[in-house]
C-alpha cells in the first residue's frame, strides 16, 4: 500500500499562481490552496500541513501578519513556513526569517530547489522547544499581577495544557513578555502553586488571547511533577 503524500497548503491572492504551483508540485504533494489569508489560517488549523507556502502581498492579511501568527500559535508554529513572492528576497528574507519563515522564494520559482527544500523540512521537521511535554489538561487558576499598563490585576481562568515547568492559559489581560504573576490553583479555596513569567503569546488582541508562561518557582500545590 502506497503511503499518502504530504499535505501542504499554499496561500496565494493570484488563481493563476495557485494554479502553477498546484500544477507542478501535486506529483509530491496533496495540495490544499486558498486566495484568502483569513481562511487560510483556519484550514492551516484544521488541517495542520506538513509545510505552507506563502506570498506576501494579500488584501486583509498580510502575508507577513499570517507567518507571524501561524508561527506564533503553539499548534502550527512547528509547520515550515516558505515565503513564495515576487518582492527582492535580498530585500525581505531576514525580516521574514525574523517571523518564523523556513525559507524565501522569488518568483519565477525554482521548483526544483523549493521541492527539495520541502522535503528537507517536512523529513527532518522542527526541534521540539519544551524541555517537558506538556499535557492536555483543563485546570482552574487564578493569576495575579500587574498588566503592561502597569495596574494590579487579578483573573480567574482554565489551563489548556501543562507541565511541571508551566503551562498555556487564556488571559485577556495584557501583558508584557517577562511579565511575573502569582499562581493560584484550585476552585473553591485557592492554593499558591507559585511564580510564573509569560514567556509567549498566541494571538494577541482575539477572544482566542494567550499565554505560555515558564515557572520561576513552585509549591507543591502545582498539579505536576518533575519526578
Amino acid at each position: 500500500m502506497l503511503s499518502p503524500m504530504p499535505k501542504i497548503l499554499i496561500v496565494d491572492d493570484d488563481a493563476d499562481m495557485l494554479k502553477l504551483h498546484k500544477l507542478r508540485l501535486s506529483d509530491s504533494y496533496e495540495t490544499l490552496t486558498s486566495e484568502d489569508p483569513e481562511e487560510a489560517l483556519g484550514l492551516a488549523l484544521e488541517h495542520k500541513p506538513a509545510a505552507i507556502l506563502l506570498d506576501l502581498l494579500m488584501p486583509h492579511l498580510s502575508g507577513y501578519e499570517l507567518c507571524h501568527t501561524l508561527h506564533s500559535l503553539s499548534y502550527t508554529s512547528r509547520i515550515p513556513i516558505f515565503v513564495v513572492s515576487g518582492q527582492s528576497a535580498d530585500k525581505y528574507r531576514q525580516h521574514c526569517q525574523e517571523l518564523g519563515a523556513a525559507g524565501y522564494f522569488e518568483k519565477p520559482v525554482n521548483y526544483a530547489e523549493l521541492k527539495r527544500r520541502l522535503a528537507e523540512e517536512i523529513k527532518f521537521g522542527r526541534p521540539e522547544r519544551r524541555a517537558h511535554a506538556r499535557v492536555a489538561m483543563r485546570v482552574p487558576i487564578k493569576l495575579s499581577g500587574v498588566d503592561s499598563a502597569g495596574k494590579k490585576f487579578e483573573v480567574n481562568t482554565f489551563t489548556d495544557n501543562v507541565s511541571p515547568a508551566g503551562f498555556l492559559c487564556v488571559c485577556m489581560v495584557s501583558l508584557k513578555k517577562g511579565a511575573e504573576v502569582e499562581v493560584y490553583v484550585g476552585g473553591d479555596e485557592e492554593r499558591l502553586a507559585g511564580r510564573a513569567c509569560a514567556v509567549r503569546s498566541e494571538g494577541v488582541g482575539t477572544p482566542w488571547q494567550r499565554y505560555g508562561f515558564q515557572f520561576v518557582e513552585t509549591t507543591p500545590e502545582w498539579v505536576v511533577s518533575a519526578t
